[in-house]
């Protein structure tokens, strides 16, 4: 007990809980509440040392942003102190989080290498352990086997579902750190998208017999915005008409966020991420309007775009550009040159950084205000990763806003942001899990294969795209209605200020939707039916009414009642529609396409 009441007295003292910023208002103490807990129950478990001694295996799963790195330097630099162990070893998913690991422990007075390589027998001398990444380990398992060998080691497994990224990986960890002193497991997101066990983790059944992963300590998103660790997260969200042309030669319309089928959202979420359309423009300006108001009152504030690929990467840098005047950061790949872009921009007070994949996860930008979410990626576990970069809390009062196309599936994961996810062994599969970057990458490789290329005569083209601001998410609730980009009516929301207490989010957004609703209403009265269309401007589109079942039944109901008048069968009713309106058949089709071949069908039937 003597020892437990120590825990705040040893060298990870001065270490911030919020590591590399300073904690946040209102953190009284040099550890917050939930890693002094976490603390305290880890040396409360029996082990291989004895009763109180702590477990040989520990998995610590805090929300992102909550302060996982001081936490477990806290812990290591306490099994360092009681000599349980004398040897580090982290083991992190990129190379640049090596080196932001490296500099944390620096703070903490644990020296490790973030330079070590599998060349290496050892580390060097003056250095208490090491940092390596999973690839590293799945290469040459052998090698970080000999580390924990030769001296008693903490093993750090960062972001841990990193270990059931593929069957080898799992193999290589389990190899080289079966044999290990103490393994501390953490992760941000306590699921994996897959059913791939994840090394060192328990897995016990429930009720059904799903074996799911058991969290030692948990701390999840909800209680750390309660906490005031993490800042909330107003999402704004993009609707807006999309067209392109599929690899049969239908060209397709439909409005982004519409009741429609998984490929014409899938397909639809595609157009709206060209960078030749109208709709990433929009939203990029409308992202930039939201960064310089947060930036009146925060003025280090920053923006980062998140892309599906390279060449979106660059396309999107570019419009930056034109907007702002200024050249955004672009992080391409996980390489030292790349690294040393964020760890720059971590630093200045530039507006924006435009990313792929290497940012979504671990690394710390905590002045990151402004997020586009403008990627494929749809599973919960890359969700909340890239959002995790928005929420680290550095003083009172600080927003994040995160601009998402309205995509059912996106949507659904904003709204459980704050539900607790545990990893799932044995789950049926089921037609309703959806990943829309699984099926591009699908239809990419479909692309490559030679009897398609024989047999296709056109490929998927987008050919235009518009964007409207459809409504606010905040906290499980919705705000405002369709505006034009541009217009008073978005203005209300991208104004927000950027300081804000957290209990005046909801009465703020409730009191900007009625000064929306009322300048519509005033624009509308002053403007003539169709001027804004004879101006140039953007109309808004008409709030759906019906589902896409509901069109299908419609539509079907006319074709039967057409068919009755006409003595024609029905099969050729549904096939002069496809002839006069274009588009797929009615399984395929869109709102807007049903929407077109029931007014045709209306027009016979009342002549």
């Amino acid at each position: 007990m003597e020892e437990q009441a120590s825990l705040g007295s040893f060298a990870a003292e001065h270490l911030s809980p919020t590591y590399p910023q300073r904690a946040p208002w209102g953190t009284a103490q040099r550890l917050r509440a939930w890693q002094a807990e976490a603390l305290d129950l880890y040396f409360s478990l029996d082990g291989p040392d004895g009763v109180g001694k702590g477990p040989r295996d520990f998995l610590a799963a805090a929300t992102p942003g909550a302060g996982k790195t001081t936490f477990a330097l806290r812990l290591a630099s306490e099994l360092l102190r009681r000599a349980v162990v004398d040897r580090i070893v982290v083991v992190a998913p990129t190379e640049h989080l090596k080196t932001q690991w490296a500099d944390a422990a620096a703070r903490a007075s644990i020296r490790l290498d973030p330079a070590f390589t599998n060349r290496h027998a050892a580390p060097s001398r003056q250095y208490q352990g090491v940092a390596v990444t999973y690839a590293q380990v799945a290469v040459k398992s052998s090698v970080h086997e000999r580390l924990i060998l030769d001296r008693r080691t903490l093993v750090i497994l960062d972001e841990v579902h990193h270990g059931g990224d593929a069957l080898s990986w799992g193999d290589a960890l389990r190899d080289a750190y079966r044999r290990a002193t103490r393994r501390l497991s953490l992760s941000g997101t306590p699921f994996r998208s897959d059913t791939a066990p994840i090394p060192f983790v328990e897995y016990h059944p429930d009720e059904h017999g799903i074996r799911l992963s058991r969290s030692d300590y948990a701390y999840g998103y909800r209680r750390a915005l309660e906490d005031g660790v993490v800042r909330p997260v107003i999402f704004m969200v993009y609707a807006g008409q999309m067209r392109w042309r599929t690899k049969t030669g239908d060209e397709m319309e439909a409005q982004l966020g519409q009741d429609n089928t998984k490929d014409i959202t899938a397909q639809a979420w595609r157009t709206a991420l060209d960078p030749e359309g109208d709709w990433i423009p929009a939203v990029l300006r409308s992202a930039d309007r939201r960064l310089t108001e947060v930036r009146e009152q925060v003025p280090d504030a920053g923006g980062l775009v998140i892309a599906t690929d390279q060449t979106a990467a660059r396309a999107y840098a570019t419009i930056l550009q034109q907007v702002t005047g200024e050249a955004p950061t672009v992080v391409l790949s996980d390489e030292a040159e790349a690294s040393s872009r964020i760890e720059s921009f971590s630093k200045d007070t530039s507006r924006w950084m435009v990313a792929v994949r290497m940012v979504s996860e671990g690394v710390d930008v905590p002045r990151l205000s402004v997020g586009v979410y403008a990627t494929s990626a749809s599973t919960p576990l890359f969700f909340a990763q890239a959002i995790g970069r928005f929420v680290r809390a550095r003083r009172r009062g600080e927003t994040a806003s995160v601009f998402l196309p309205n995509v059912p599936q996106l949507l659904a994961l904003a709204g459980e942001l704050e539900r607790q996810r545990d990893h799932a062994l044995d789950r049926e599969g089921s037609d309703d899990e959806w990943n829309a970057e699984e099926d591009l990458m699908d239809a990419a490789e479909r692309d490559e294969k030679a009897s398609d290329a024989l047999t296709e005569e056109f490929s998927y083209q987008a050919l235009g795209s518009l964007a409207h601001f459809d409504r606010v998410l905040y906290d499980g609730k919705e705000f405002g209605q369709l505006a034009t980009p541009g217009t008073p009516e978005e203005e209300e929301f991208l104004g927000i200020p950027g300081l804000l207490e957290p209990e005046s989010v909801h009465e703020l957004l409730m009191q900007r939707q009625a000064r929306q609703t009322r300048r519509r209403h005033e624009r509308e009265a002053r403007e003539p039916a169709g001027a804004g269309e004879a101006n140039g401007q953007d109309a808004v589109p008409q709030a759906l009414h019906r589902t896409l079942k509901e069109q299908r039944q419609l539509l079907n109901s006319l074709v039967g009642l057409y068919a009755r008048q006409s003595g024609q069968p029905h099969g050729s009713v549904h096939a002069e529609l496809r002839r006069v309106c274009g588009g797929p058949a009615v399984a395929q089709a869109t709102v807007a396409q049903l929407q077109k071949r029931i007014e045709v069908l209306r027009r016979r039937v009342h002549s």
